[in-house]
């Protein structure tokens, strides 16, 4: 058997649980995948999106229904290592990844303020521009269960707004284009066994603007919430599923106000009801 055999074998089979029933469960009860659908697979290199593109090819094989699957890696400037590591896994996983170039990374390396957040949107663009030239409909992006949280806790305590990662959304400026997270209730810390069991090795993270800088606000921001996540675990093992699950369980007679499509709504609108 090849080793990407061992590995597509390992994930319906000792992480059939884990992994790949709660990928399956994502897709049907948010209803990510549909018959029809031609799909590009964003690959950035890291343990999660190369886990949901091997999740995906299996669905692809052998799901109920036909969808086509372009697996795609944007190069924003990667250095040389990362980018032999990222070409080695796709061969290793056997992968047929489809490169294309940017200089997004040369370009934020020059901004002081904000390059994070020019880089991701750059990063988007380029990404949804790609997708829209391969006739997808679909961009899959390999966000986890543990991103979903970490991003509401971070709404919370630094936004000062309650809202999440979702797990699909149509893009604003590219019209036609849906982006989806069939890894949305697939925890980390089972992505990474994953890794070990088989022996993985993935980049972390490429980007050449913050590995020469002992910190970054934004990624800084995150592990602190990571690591409150974590601790908050040793006192209640449920504490993560608690706090996705009070998203699907909002009471709205018990808050003071919330935002649909940009329009604010307070309370006192019906308190008198």
């Amino acid at each position: 058997m090849e080793k990407y055999q061992e590995i597509e074998r390992s994930i319906i089979k000792k992480y059939r649980k884990d992994i790949w029933a709660k990928f399956v469960k994502a897709v049907v009860e948010y209803e990510l995948i549909k018959e029809n659908d031609k799909i590009m697979v964003c690959i950035s290199g890291g343990k999660d999106s190369f886990l949901l593109a091997k999740c995906i090819e299996e669905l692809e094989k052998h799901g109920k229904f036909h969808f086509e699957v372009h697996y795609v890696m944007m190069d924003p400037g990667y250095s040389k290592e990362n980018r032999e590591l990222i070409e080695s896994n796709a061969k290793l996983l056997n992968i047929n990844l489809e490169i294309f170039e940017s200089d997004i990374f040369k370009i934020v390396s020059d901004i002081d303020k904000s390059p994070c957040y020019l880089c991701a949107r750059m990063r988007r663009g380029f990404l949804y521009s790609r997708a829209k030239e391969l006739g997808c409909n679909k961009i899959a992006l390999g966000h986890h269960f543990d991103d979903v949280i970490e991003t509401t806790l971070l709404s919370m305590l630094y936004g000062a707004e309650l809202k999440t990662m979702m797990p699909k959304l149509h893009s604003d400026n590219f019209i036609g284009l849906e982006l989806i997270r069939p890894l949305y209730l697939v925890k980390e810390s089972d992505i990474i066994s994953w890794k070990n069991y088989n022996n993985l090795n993935f980049i972390n993270c490429a980007c050449r603007f913050t590995e020469n800088i002992s910190t970054n606000k934004e990624s800084s921001k995150r592990e602190e919430v990571k690591e409150l996540i974590n601790n908050l675990r040793k006192i209640n093992d449920r504490v993560d599923y608690n706090i996705f699950k009070s998203l699907d369980n909002i009471n709205l007679d018990c808050i003071l106000g919330y935002s649909k499509n940009r329009e604010k709504h307070s309370f006192l609108e019906f308190y008198d009801e």
